[in-house]
Protein backbone atom coordinates (compact mmCIF):
# COMPACT_ATOMS: atom_id res chain seq x y z
CA UNK A 1 0.00 0.00 0.00
CA UNK A 2 2.81 2.35 0.87
CA UNK A 3 4.57 1.60 -2.39
CA UNK A 4 1.50 2.47 -4.42
CA UNK A 5 1.04 5.77 -2.60
CA UNK A 6 4.70 6.57 -3.09
CA UNK A 7 4.41 5.91 -6.77
CA UNK A 8 1.36 8.14 -7.08
CA UNK A 9 3.21 10.90 -5.28
CA UNK A 10 6.19 10.53 -7.57
CA UNK A 11 3.99 10.73 -10.66
CA UNK A 12 2.23 13.82 -9.32
CA UNK A 13 5.55 15.47 -8.55
CA UNK A 14 6.93 14.55 -11.95
CA UNK A 15 4.05 16.15 -13.85
CA UNK A 16 5.08 19.16 -15.94
CA UNK A 17 3.96 22.52 -14.56
CA UNK A 18 1.57 23.15 -17.46
CA UNK A 19 -0.50 20.03 -16.65
CA UNK A 20 -2.12 21.85 -13.74
CA UNK A 21 -3.30 24.61 -16.07
CA UNK A 22 -4.57 22.07 -18.60
CA UNK A 23 -6.59 20.22 -15.95
CA UNK A 24 -8.14 23.49 -14.79
CA UNK A 25 -9.01 24.62 -18.34
CA UNK A 26 -12.38 23.95 -20.04
CA UNK A 27 -12.90 20.61 -21.72
CA UNK A 28 -12.85 22.06 -25.23
CA UNK A 29 -12.28 25.29 -27.10
CA UNK A 30 -15.34 27.51 -27.48
CA UNK A 31 -17.15 27.44 -30.80
CA UNK A 32 -18.44 30.67 -32.26
CA UNK A 33 -22.09 30.87 -33.17
CA UNK A 34 -22.94 31.78 -36.78
CA UNK A 35 -24.00 35.35 -37.59
CA UNK A 36 -27.53 36.14 -36.55
CA UNK A 37 -28.59 37.76 -39.81
CA UNK A 38 -26.69 36.46 -42.84
CA UNK A 39 -29.74 36.89 -45.10
CA UNK A 40 -28.56 40.25 -46.44
CA UNK A 41 -25.31 38.73 -47.65
CA UNK A 42 -27.14 35.79 -49.20
CA UNK A 43 -29.58 38.10 -51.00
CA UNK A 44 -26.54 39.87 -52.43
CA UNK A 45 -25.22 36.57 -53.76
CA UNK A 46 -28.59 35.81 -55.38
CA UNK A 47 -28.54 39.21 -57.07
CA UNK A 48 -24.96 38.60 -58.14
CA UNK A 49 -25.88 35.36 -59.91
CA UNK A 50 -28.79 37.01 -61.68
CA UNK A 51 -26.81 40.11 -62.72
CA UNK A 52 -23.49 38.57 -63.84
CA UNK A 53 -24.18 35.64 -66.19
CA UNK A 54 -20.62 34.30 -66.02
CA UNK A 55 -20.95 33.68 -62.26
CA UNK A 56 -24.19 31.75 -62.66
CA UNK A 57 -22.76 29.77 -65.58
CA UNK A 58 -19.62 28.87 -63.59
CA UNK A 59 -21.61 27.55 -60.61
CA UNK A 60 -23.89 25.50 -62.85
CA UNK A 61 -20.90 24.01 -64.66
CA UNK A 62 -19.25 23.08 -61.36
CA UNK A 63 -22.43 21.27 -60.28
CA UNK A 64 -22.65 19.36 -63.56
CA UNK A 65 -18.94 18.57 -63.72
CA UNK A 66 -18.95 17.14 -60.20
CA UNK A 67 -20.45 14.08 -61.84
CA UNK A 68 -22.64 11.20 -60.83
CA UNK A 69 -22.31 8.55 -58.15
CA UNK A 70 -23.87 5.38 -56.83
CA UNK A 71 -24.28 3.91 -53.39
CA UNK A 72 -22.72 0.45 -53.12
CA UNK A 73 -23.11 -2.08 -50.31
CA UNK A 74 -20.59 -4.85 -49.54
CA UNK A 75 -20.61 -7.79 -51.93
CA UNK A 76 -22.86 -10.69 -51.06
CA UNK A 77 -25.92 -8.58 -50.21
CA UNK A 78 -27.83 -8.21 -53.50
CA UNK A 79 -31.15 -7.53 -51.74
CA UNK A 80 -29.70 -4.57 -49.87
CA UNK A 81 -28.18 -3.25 -53.09
CA UNK A 82 -31.56 -3.55 -54.85
CA UNK A 83 -33.29 -1.57 -52.09
CA UNK A 84 -30.61 1.11 -52.25
CA UNK A 85 -30.71 1.39 -56.05
CA UNK A 86 -34.48 1.69 -56.03
CA UNK A 87 -34.35 4.45 -53.44
CA UNK A 88 -31.60 6.40 -55.26
CA UNK A 89 -33.49 6.31 -58.55
CA UNK A 90 -36.98 7.16 -57.33
CA UNK A 91 -36.83 9.13 -54.07
CA UNK A 92 -38.95 12.32 -54.34
CA UNK A 93 -37.04 15.58 -53.96
CA UNK A 94 -39.05 18.71 -53.09
CA UNK A 95 -42.13 17.02 -54.58
CA UNK A 96 -41.14 18.11 -58.10
CA UNK A 97 -38.11 15.93 -58.79
CA UNK A 98 -36.81 12.46 -58.18
CA UNK A 99 -33.45 10.75 -57.59
CA UNK A 100 -30.72 11.16 -55.04
CA UNK A 101 -28.53 12.72 -57.74
CA UNK A 102 -30.92 15.67 -58.01
CA UNK A 103 -30.78 16.14 -54.25
CA UNK A 104 -26.97 16.16 -54.31
CA UNK A 105 -26.91 18.69 -57.17
CA UNK A 106 -29.21 21.08 -55.33
CA UNK A 107 -27.25 20.75 -52.12
CA UNK A 108 -24.00 21.51 -53.95
CA UNK A 109 -25.57 24.52 -55.67
CA UNK A 110 -26.64 25.92 -52.29
CA UNK A 111 -23.24 25.08 -50.82
CA UNK A 112 -21.42 27.07 -53.49
CA UNK A 113 -23.79 30.04 -53.45
CA UNK A 114 -24.37 30.50 -49.71
CA UNK A 115 -21.59 28.46 -48.15
CA UNK A 116 -24.20 26.32 -46.39
CA UNK A 117 -26.62 23.64 -47.56
CA UNK A 118 -29.67 22.48 -45.62
CA UNK A 119 -31.85 19.45 -46.27
CA UNK A 120 -34.14 17.05 -44.47
CA UNK A 121 -34.79 13.32 -44.69
CA UNK A 122 -38.50 12.58 -44.40
CA UNK A 123 -39.86 9.22 -43.26
CA UNK A 124 -43.18 7.46 -43.57
CA UNK A 125 -45.32 6.06 -40.77
CA UNK A 126 -43.07 3.00 -40.48
CA UNK A 127 -39.92 5.09 -40.14
CA UNK A 128 -38.59 4.27 -43.62
CA UNK A 129 -37.05 7.21 -45.58
CA UNK A 130 -39.67 8.36 -48.06
CA UNK A 131 -38.55 11.75 -49.44
CA UNK A 132 -35.84 14.41 -49.37
CA UNK A 133 -36.18 18.15 -49.00
CA UNK A 134 -33.75 20.95 -49.75
CA UNK A 135 -34.28 24.33 -48.11
CA UNK A 136 -32.74 27.76 -48.23
CA UNK A 137 -30.14 27.96 -45.44
CA UNK A 138 -31.81 31.14 -44.18
CA UNK A 139 -34.67 29.11 -42.68
CA UNK A 140 -32.29 27.07 -40.52
CA UNK A 141 -30.57 28.42 -37.42
CA UNK A 142 -27.43 26.45 -36.53
CA UNK A 143 -26.09 26.66 -32.98
CA UNK A 144 -23.03 24.74 -31.75
CA UNK A 145 -23.73 22.64 -28.67
CA UNK A 146 -20.53 20.60 -28.39
CA UNK A 147 -17.44 19.90 -30.48
CA UNK A 148 -19.23 16.92 -32.06
CA UNK A 149 -22.76 18.22 -32.67
CA UNK A 150 -24.94 21.23 -33.43
CA UNK A 151 -28.54 22.06 -32.66
CA UNK A 152 -30.92 23.12 -35.41
CA UNK A 153 -33.91 25.44 -35.10
CA UNK A 154 -36.42 26.76 -37.59
CA UNK A 155 -36.20 30.51 -38.13
CA UNK A 156 -39.72 31.94 -38.39
CA UNK A 157 -40.65 35.02 -40.49
CA UNK A 158 -40.98 37.13 -37.33
CA UNK A 159 -37.41 36.26 -36.28
CA UNK A 160 -38.35 33.79 -33.58
CA UNK A 161 -36.66 30.39 -33.40
CA UNK A 162 -38.72 27.22 -33.15
CA UNK A 163 -37.31 23.86 -32.15
CA UNK A 164 -37.57 21.14 -34.75
CA UNK A 165 -39.52 18.01 -33.97
CA UNK A 166 -36.88 15.75 -35.52
CA UNK A 167 -33.51 17.52 -35.62
CA UNK A 168 -31.80 14.17 -36.25
CA UNK A 169 -33.23 14.19 -39.78
CA UNK A 170 -31.54 17.46 -40.72
CA UNK A 171 -28.81 17.25 -43.35
CA UNK A 172 -26.37 20.15 -43.10
CA UNK A 173 -23.06 20.88 -44.81
CA UNK A 174 -20.72 23.88 -44.64
CA UNK A 175 -18.11 25.05 -47.14
CA UNK A 176 -14.76 26.18 -45.71
CA UNK A 177 -16.03 27.36 -42.29
CA UNK A 178 -13.65 29.81 -40.61
CA UNK A 179 -11.77 28.71 -37.53
CA UNK A 180 -14.14 28.39 -34.59
CA UNK A 181 -17.28 28.64 -36.71
CA UNK A 182 -19.82 26.04 -37.79
CA UNK A 183 -21.16 27.91 -40.83
CA UNK A 184 -19.39 28.02 -44.16
CA UNK A 185 -18.35 30.74 -46.56
CA UNK A 186 -19.68 31.17 -50.08
CA UNK A 187 -17.33 30.92 -53.04
CA UNK A 188 -18.79 34.28 -54.11
CA UNK A 189 -17.34 36.13 -51.13
CA UNK A 190 -15.09 38.88 -52.42
CA UNK A 191 -16.82 39.11 -55.80
CA UNK A 192 -19.48 41.80 -55.09
CA UNK A 193 -16.91 44.62 -55.23
CA UNK A 194 -15.37 43.34 -58.45
CA UNK A 195 -18.77 42.66 -59.99
CA UNK A 196 -19.99 46.13 -59.06
CA UNK A 197 -17.22 47.69 -61.13
CA UNK A 198 -17.94 45.31 -64.00
CA UNK A 199 -21.64 46.16 -63.99
CA UNK A 200 -20.82 49.88 -63.97
CA UNK A 201 -18.70 49.42 -67.09
CA UNK A 202 -21.49 47.51 -68.83
CA UNK A 203 -24.01 50.16 -67.78
CA UNK A 204 -21.81 52.95 -69.18
CA UNK A 205 -21.41 51.04 -72.44
CA UNK A 206 -25.17 50.74 -72.74
CA UNK A 207 -25.70 54.43 -72.03
CA UNK A 208 -23.06 55.46 -74.54
CA UNK A 209 -24.66 53.35 -77.24
CA UNK A 210 -28.05 54.81 -76.42
CA UNK A 211 -26.61 58.28 -76.88
CA UNK A 212 -24.29 57.77 -79.83
CA UNK A 213 -24.71 54.18 -80.98
CA UNK A 214 -27.80 54.88 -83.07
CA UNK A 215 -26.37 57.28 -85.65
CA UNK A 216 -27.98 60.70 -85.69
CA UNK A 217 -27.17 63.61 -87.95
CA UNK A 218 -26.84 67.35 -87.49
CA UNK A 219 -27.83 69.28 -90.65
CA UNK A 220 -26.63 72.89 -90.52
CA UNK A 221 -27.81 75.43 -93.09
CA UNK A 222 -25.98 78.76 -93.42
CA UNK A 223 -27.91 81.10 -95.71
CA UNK A 224 -26.13 83.87 -97.63
CA UNK A 225 -27.15 87.52 -97.45
CA UNK A 226 -29.57 87.33 -100.36
CA UNK A 227 -31.48 84.35 -98.90
CA UNK A 228 -31.38 85.51 -95.29
CA UNK A 229 -35.00 86.59 -95.42
CA UNK A 230 -36.11 83.13 -96.52
CA UNK A 231 -33.92 81.13 -94.10
CA UNK A 232 -36.88 79.71 -92.20
CA UNK A 233 -38.62 78.46 -95.34
CA UNK A 234 -35.40 76.99 -96.74
CA UNK A 235 -34.65 75.23 -93.44
CA UNK A 236 -38.13 73.68 -93.47
CA UNK A 237 -37.66 72.41 -97.04
CA UNK A 238 -34.24 70.94 -96.16
CA UNK A 239 -35.67 69.19 -93.08
CA UNK A 240 -38.56 67.73 -95.09
CA UNK A 241 -36.24 66.51 -97.87
CA UNK A 242 -33.86 64.97 -95.33
CA UNK A 243 -36.68 63.21 -93.49
CA UNK A 244 -38.06 61.86 -96.76
CA UNK A 245 -34.65 60.46 -97.70
CA UNK A 246 -34.26 58.75 -94.32
CA UNK A 247 -37.74 57.17 -94.51
CA UNK A 248 -37.07 55.94 -98.06
CA UNK A 249 -33.98 54.08 -96.82
CA UNK A 250 -36.18 51.97 -94.52
CA UNK A 251 -37.78 50.38 -97.58
CA UNK A 252 -34.52 49.82 -99.43
CA UNK A 253 -34.87 52.86 -101.68
CA UNK A 254 -31.82 55.05 -102.19
CA UNK A 255 -32.73 58.74 -102.42
CA UNK A 256 -30.18 61.49 -102.79
CA UNK A 257 -30.36 64.66 -100.75
CA UNK A 258 -29.95 67.83 -102.80
CA UNK A 259 -29.62 71.23 -101.19
CA UNK A 260 -28.73 74.69 -102.42
CA UNK A 261 -26.45 76.90 -100.39
CA UNK A 262 -24.02 76.23 -97.58
CA UNK A 263 -25.33 73.01 -95.99
CA UNK A 264 -23.16 71.05 -93.55
CA UNK A 265 -24.06 67.47 -92.45
CA UNK A 266 -22.24 65.80 -89.55
CA UNK A 267 -22.77 62.69 -87.47
CA UNK A 268 -23.54 63.55 -83.84
CA UNK A 269 -20.84 62.22 -81.56
CA UNK A 270 -18.47 61.18 -84.35
CA UNK A 271 -15.63 63.22 -82.85
CA UNK A 272 -15.83 61.37 -79.53
CA UNK A 273 -14.65 57.76 -79.60
CA UNK A 274 -15.98 55.21 -77.12
CA UNK A 275 -13.59 54.00 -74.45
CA UNK A 276 -11.82 50.71 -75.08
CA UNK A 277 -13.17 48.44 -72.33
CA UNK A 278 -11.44 45.22 -73.36
CA UNK A 279 -8.58 45.55 -70.87
CA UNK A 280 -10.55 46.49 -67.72
CA UNK A 281 -13.35 44.00 -68.47
CA UNK A 282 -10.86 41.21 -68.97
CA UNK A 283 -9.04 42.07 -65.73
CA UNK A 284 -12.30 41.94 -63.80
CA UNK A 285 -13.37 38.69 -65.43
CA UNK A 286 -10.00 37.16 -64.61
CA UNK A 287 -10.60 37.95 -60.95
CA UNK A 288 -14.03 36.32 -61.08
CA UNK A 289 -12.81 33.23 -62.91
CA UNK A 290 -9.85 32.76 -60.57
CA UNK A 291 -12.16 32.95 -57.53
CA UNK A 292 -14.50 30.33 -58.99
CA UNK A 293 -11.61 28.03 -60.02
CA UNK A 294 -13.08 27.43 -63.48
CA UNK A 295 -10.79 27.22 -66.53
CA UNK A 296 -11.58 30.16 -68.83
CA UNK A 297 -12.11 27.97 -71.90
CA UNK A 298 -15.08 26.28 -70.17
CA UNK A 299 -16.80 29.67 -70.05
CA UNK A 300 -16.00 30.60 -73.64
CA UNK A 301 -12.96 32.78 -72.93
CA UNK A 302 -10.04 32.08 -75.25
CA UNK A 303 -7.36 33.54 -72.98
CA UNK A 304 -5.04 30.54 -72.91
CA UNK A 305 -4.19 29.15 -76.32
CA UNK A 306 -1.59 26.54 -75.43
CA UNK A 307 -2.66 22.96 -74.98
CA UNK A 308 -0.31 22.54 -72.02
CA UNK A 309 -1.95 25.38 -70.10
CA UNK A 310 -5.45 24.03 -70.78
CA UNK A 311 -4.40 20.62 -69.47
CA UNK A 312 -3.03 22.14 -66.26
CA UNK A 313 -6.21 24.13 -65.73
CA UNK A 314 -8.28 20.96 -66.21
CA UNK A 315 -6.17 19.18 -63.59
CA UNK A 316 -6.74 22.03 -61.12
CA UNK A 317 -10.49 21.85 -61.76
CA UNK A 318 -10.41 18.11 -61.11
CA UNK A 319 -8.88 18.67 -57.67
CA UNK A 320 -11.56 21.27 -56.90
CA UNK A 321 -14.32 18.86 -57.89
CA UNK A 322 -12.80 16.15 -55.73
CA UNK A 323 -12.98 18.53 -52.77
CA UNK A 324 -16.68 19.22 -53.38
CA UNK A 325 -17.28 15.48 -53.58
CA UNK A 326 -15.69 15.02 -50.18
CA UNK A 327 -18.18 17.51 -48.73
CA UNK A 328 -21.18 15.64 -50.15
CA UNK A 329 -19.99 12.11 -49.38
CA UNK A 330 -20.87 12.12 -45.62
CA UNK A 331 -24.41 13.32 -46.37
CA UNK A 332 -24.96 10.68 -49.02
CA UNK A 333 -23.58 7.92 -46.79
CA UNK A 334 -25.85 9.04 -43.98
CA UNK A 335 -28.89 8.87 -46.27
CA UNK A 336 -27.89 5.44 -47.60
CA UNK A 337 -27.32 4.10 -44.08
CA UNK A 338 -30.76 5.32 -42.98
CA UNK A 339 -32.34 3.57 -45.97
CA UNK A 340 -30.61 0.26 -45.25
CA UNK A 341 -31.35 0.40 -41.53
CA UNK A 342 -34.98 1.20 -42.27
CA UNK A 343 -35.17 -1.83 -44.56
CA UNK A 344 -33.67 -4.11 -41.92
CA UNK A 345 -30.10 -4.32 -43.19
CA UNK A 346 -27.07 -3.65 -41.00
CA UNK A 347 -24.73 -2.81 -43.89
CA UNK A 348 -23.30 0.66 -44.42
CA UNK A 349 -22.97 1.84 -48.03
CA UNK A 350 -20.02 3.44 -49.74
CA UNK A 351 -20.28 6.34 -52.18
CA UNK A 352 -18.66 5.40 -55.49
CA UNK A 353 -18.16 8.48 -57.67
CA UNK A 354 -17.89 8.34 -61.43
CA UNK A 355 -14.69 9.45 -63.08
CA UNK A 356 -14.91 13.12 -63.88
CA UNK A 357 -14.32 12.84 -67.63
CA UNK A 358 -13.25 10.48 -70.39
CA UNK A 359 -9.69 11.74 -70.20
CA UNK A 360 -9.45 10.33 -66.68
CA UNK A 361 -10.73 6.97 -67.96
CA UNK A 362 -8.03 6.93 -70.65
CA UNK A 363 -5.25 7.86 -68.23
CA UNK A 364 -6.38 5.23 -65.73
CA UNK A 365 -6.50 2.59 -68.45
CA UNK A 366 -2.99 3.51 -69.61
CA UNK A 367 -1.74 3.36 -66.02
CA UNK A 368 -3.26 -0.10 -65.50
CA UNK A 369 -1.72 -1.29 -68.77
CA UNK A 370 1.75 -0.04 -67.80
CA UNK A 371 1.46 -1.59 -64.34
CA UNK A 372 0.43 -4.91 -65.86
CA UNK A 373 3.36 -4.78 -68.31
CA UNK A 374 5.78 -3.96 -65.51
CA UNK A 375 4.38 -6.82 -63.42
CA UNK A 376 4.75 -9.21 -66.36
CA UNK A 377 8.38 -8.22 -66.83
CA UNK A 378 9.06 -8.69 -63.11
CA UNK A 379 7.51 -12.17 -63.12
CA UNK A 380 9.46 -13.10 -66.24
CA UNK A 381 12.73 -11.98 -64.68
CA UNK A 382 11.90 -13.83 -61.46
CA UNK A 383 11.17 -17.02 -63.43
CA UNK A 384 14.41 -16.65 -65.34
CA UNK A 385 16.34 -16.18 -62.13
CA UNK A 386 14.71 -19.27 -60.63
CA UNK A 387 15.47 -21.42 -63.71
CA UNK A 388 19.10 -20.35 -63.84
CA UNK A 389 21.34 -23.24 -62.59
CA UNK A 390 23.35 -22.53 -59.53
CA UNK A 391 27.07 -22.16 -60.14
Amino acid sequence: MGISLFRRRRRAAADPPFMTAVRAAPQHLPLCAPPENPQAEWRLYDALRSSVPVIDAAIRKIVRLTGGFRLAVPEGEPEAQAVLDRFCAGVPVNASGRSLQLFADRMLDSLLTYGNAAGELLTDADGFPSALLTAHPAVLAVTPEAPDRCSFSLRMPDGQLRKLAHPERILFAALDPPAGSVCGVSVLRGLPAVSDILLKIFSCIGQNYERAGNVRYAVTYRPDRDAAGFAKEHAGEIAAAWKEGINAARYGEVQDFIAVGDVDIKVIGAENQLFDTNVPVRQLLEQIVSKLSIPPFLLGFSWSTTERMSTQQADILTSELEYFRRLLTPLLRRIGTAVLYGAGFAAEPEVVWDNINLQDETELAEARLKNAQAREIELRNAAAEAARPES
